[in-house]
C-alpha cells in the first residue's frame, strides 16, 4: 500500500494536465502521509508557495497557524497534518483582483485517489468557498459567512468549514466577532482532538 501511495503522490507532483492555462508553468502542491490525521483543503497556491513548493508559506499560512493555535512545526508534521488543496498549482492573477480559482481539473482528478490513502483522517478542514462547495454540497449555507457560523452542523461529519485567511477577509473578521469568540476556540479544540493533542 505505502508503495502505491508514494507512486501516487509521484504522478501527482508531476502532473502537468492544464499547464497550458498556468501562467507560472505546472508545480503541484501537496503535503501527506498515510498516518495524517487531520486533512486542509484549501483554494489553490500564492506565489509565494508556488516559488517555494510549500503549502500555506505565506501571510495567510501565517493566519491559519494562529487560528489553529500552532507553530510551523507543528503545522508542517505531514505525519499528523495533510494538505491538498482544491487546485494543486498556481492558477495565475484574476484581472478584477486576487488570484483566479483553482483550477476545476484538479479536485476530480485526484481528490479520491489521494482520499483512499488516508484512512485515518479525523477531522477536514475546508477553507474557503471552493472546498465548501465541493464538501458540503446542498448542505452548505447560502452565504460562506452562514456556512461558517454554522461549523457545528458539519462537525458530525468530520468538517469544519473556514474562511480564507487572506487580508482581503479583515474586513470580514471586524463584522463577524462570533468568529474569534466561537469559532477559534471550537476550531483550536477540535483539531486537538483530532490531534489527540491540545493546542493553544
Amino acid at each position: 500500500m505505502g508503495g502505491r501511495f508514494d507512486a501516487l503522490l509521484k504522478e501527482v507532483r508531476g502532473c502537468s494536465f492544464c499547464a497550458a492555462h498556468l501562467p507560472l508553468g505546472p508545480r503541484p502542491v501537496v503535503r501527506m502521509q498515510r498516518s495524517a490525521r487531520l486533512l486542509i483543503i484549501g483554494q489553490a497556491p500564492g506565489t509565494k508557495v508556488h516559488e517555494t513548493g510549500i503549502p500555506w508559506n505565506d501571510r495567510s499560512g501565517d493566519v491559519l497557524r494562529d487560528w489553529l493555535g500552532m507553530d510551523r512545526a507543528q503545522f508542517y508534521d505531514e505525519s499528523r497534518i495533510a494538505i491538498m488543496p482544491m487546485g494543486f498549482c498556481y492558477p495565475g492573477v484574476d484581472p478584477k483582483g486576487g488570484d483566479n480559482p483553482p483550477r476545476p481539473e484538479c479536485a476530480p482528478r485526484w481528490h479520491e485517489r489521494l482520499l483512499a490513502h488516508l484512512p485515518d483522517i479525523r477531522l477536514t478542514l475546508l477553507v474557503g468557498q471552493y472546498a465548501q462547495k465541493q464538501y458540503l454540497g446542498p448542505r452548505r449555507g447560502g452565504t460562506m459567512t452562514e456556512t461558517v457560523r454554522r461549523f457545528r452542523d458539519y462537525l458530525p461529519d468530520g468538517y469544519f468549514p473556514l474562511p480564507h485567511p487572506s487580508w482581503r477577509n479583515l474586513g470580514w473578521q471586524k463584522k463577524q466577532p462570533w468568529f474569534a469568540i466561537e469559532t477559534l476556540p471550537a476550531l483550536r479544540k477540535a483539531a486537538g482532538r483530532a490531534l489527540k493533542q491540545a493546542y493553544g
